[in-house]
């Protein structure tokens, strides 16, 4: 009887330690790629966006987006400063009333991942700049 009651007790304690962990994982809700040939990784967010000077502007499929603002005073504000530092800016406007300052929208998505890994490289102040794919 101690045998079996034995043999019972470390097959238990074997399943018990060979069953994959339960530990609850956060999830971010924005998925982060890591760049090809690199160890920076890139947040990318698919949005539906639209550009607030609607003057026929052409609708790329990847923006690189240096600032987010609730408000559009703000966000003409470093649209401004961002013109100011050289950058060839717009203003994007999603779905949520998010107002998206872009800083280059591409046709291609490895053009626009060269273009944030520059950004990263001259503007350490621009580090958090991220990769909008339009829906």
């Amino acid at each position: 009887m101690k045998i079996s009651s034995l043999s019972f007790i470390i097959v238990c304690v074997l399943l018990i330690c060979s069953c994959k962990s339960t530990k609850n994982t956060v999830q971010s809700d924005t998925p982060i790629l890591l760049e090809e040939n690199s160890k920076t990784e890139i947040t990318v967010r698919t949005e539906k966006v639209k550009p607030i000077d609607s003057s026929n502007r052409t609708m790329y499929g990847y923006y690189v987006i240096i600032g987010s603002f609730r408000s559009i005073d703000n966000a003409r504000k470093y649209h401004a400063d961002m013109v100011t530092k050289g950058f060839t800016s717009e203003i994007l406007e999603n779905e949520d009333g998010l107002y998206r300052i872009s800083v280059g929208g591409y046709d291609e998505e490895s053009v626009a991942r060269s273009k944030i890994a520059g950004i990263r490289t001259t503007f350490e102040e621009h580090a958090d700049v991220w990769l909008l794919v339009r829906q």
